[in-house]
């Protein structure tokens, strides 16, 4: 029951002021950082140290977050999601876990409900460029580099420098 309580106000203090304060570098933040931190912490299963949640994020409260890791400028991640340590995470990044069904054609899609969740799981050190969009049920390995704007269909093994639409392998870093 505590427990659900802290959830519910970090919710209300990030979504009606905390969510809009200046991003994380910018010369006169005042604390954002510290504050959605303080959020983070209350909001999510797991929010390790450092965190760095930027302006505008969306998540659920099924995310776990390592030290030293962000949520990206106006990000999104839907569902539950796994991020490890050491996470860089560009702006207008996306984290889907569920998908539409489609299966059937007698009627509309929007009537045929979803898909169950499929966790994503990002591994450590990390760097996710901007505007990226992540599908359901992808573990992306440690040490990988995912190039901005690409959409990443499953998942990407440790040390892969992976990009495109679908994302593929462009080189491994080891």
């Amino acid at each position: 029951m505590l427990i659900k309580v802290r959830k519910i106000i970090g919710y209300l203090i990030y979504n009606s002021f905390a969510k809009h304060l200046p991003v994380s570098y910018e010369r006169f933040s005042f604390f954002s950082k510290q504050i959605r931190q303080i959020c983070g912490k209350m909001l999510l299963d797991r929010c390790g140290k450092n965190v760095n949640i930027e302006k505008g994020a969306s998540f659920s409260s099924r995310v776990t977050i390592g030290d030293n890791s962000g949520i990206g400028i106006r990000a999104s991640i839907l569902g539950p999601c796994h991020i490890g340590n050491d996470v860089m995470m560009g702006p207008d990044c996306v984290v889907y876990t569920r998908n539409h069904k489609f299966d059937r054609i007698d009627i509309p899609m929007w009537k045929q409900g979803f898909y169950d969740e499929e966790p994503v799981i990002i591994g450590n050190d990390v760097w996710i460029g901007g505007r990226v969009t992540i599908l359901p049920g992808v573990k992306i390995g440690n040490g990988v580099i995912v190039a901005a704007n690409a959409v990443v269909t499953k998942s990407v093994p440790n040390y892969a420098v992976v990009g495109g639409s679908p994302a593929r392998i462009l080189k491994m870093r080891n």
